[in-house]
């Protein structure tokens, strides 16, 4: 069954009429050049943006649902963390906001804190964390509620090759140990190629393309061709 379902989605300047499906458990990267659309996308399904069409999750009608009652994270490619807060009051910050108690806030941390490898850093703070140590700690805020949905707008671009490698293998194993429905913005076609279980390939606002990345690199649509070529994959 479908956990998200777009149905002629629109918003003024960018998407047109986008229909898509996505299965519960699986990860979507979505491709494109820059101003194709891809961040508007993720910021429908967040109900951070206003739109024509119906988005559904789990056959529910999201239109009139506001962003916090999505059950979703969202992971961006600037990272904000709280200057003044540890690693650990970071990733507690919503839970804290939410109005947990403090002993579930206190395990359920420190689950997150193990589950990404940084409990060793729960008393450092950003200004003594390097930006694949922010990535992580961000990924852990994300996911410390255990949303049914995760979006990550370009997450590494700004990562050096080494280290969003390595994020990347993590993400992958999250995916699958958490048995997480995401979305992956990103024009890179390595990320594309590591990550994706499908690939949905967006051109000036218009989904021009779903597939496996060898489908979609090997028997491109004519629409894509050059977007392929420009990368020299073609």
């Amino acid at each position: 069954m479908s956990l998200i379902k777009l149905c002629n989605v629109t918003t003024q300047h960018c998407l047109k009429n986008v229909n898509l499906e996505i299965d519960a458990g699986e990860l979507v990267v979505v491709l494109g050049f820059t101003g194709a659309g891809k961040s508007t996308l993720l910021n429908v399904i967040a109900g951070l943006t206003e739109y024509q069409g119906e988005v559904y999750f789990k056959r529910k009608n999201m239109n009139n649902v506001p962003t916090e009652k999505r059950d979703i994270g969202y992971l961006l490619q600037d990272i904000y963390l709280f200057p003044h807060l540890n690693t650990f009051e970071n990733i507690a910050f919503g839970l804290r906001a939410g109005g947990w108690r403090k002993t579930q806030i206190t395990a359920k941390v420190e689950e997150i804190m193990e589950l990404m490898h940084i409990a060793h850093l729960r008393k450092r703070y950003p200004k003594d964390l390097s930006g694949g140590e922010k990535q992580r700690i961000g990924l852990a805020r994300s996911l410390v509620r255990q949303p049914q949905i995760l979006l990550l707008d370009e997450p590494l671009s700004s990562l050096d090759p080494a280290t969003a490698k390595d994020i990347r293998r993590e993400l992958k194993e999250l995916h699958k140990s958490l048995n997480l429905t995401m979305l992956y913005v990103t024009h890179d076609f390595v990320e594309a190629q590591e990550l994706a279980d499908r690939i949905v390939v967006l051109v000036e606002g218009e989904l021009k393309q779903t597939g496996s990345a060898q489908e979609v690199f090997s028997r491109p649509s004519e629409e894509i061709r050059d977007f392929i070529l420009a990368y020299g994959l073609g």
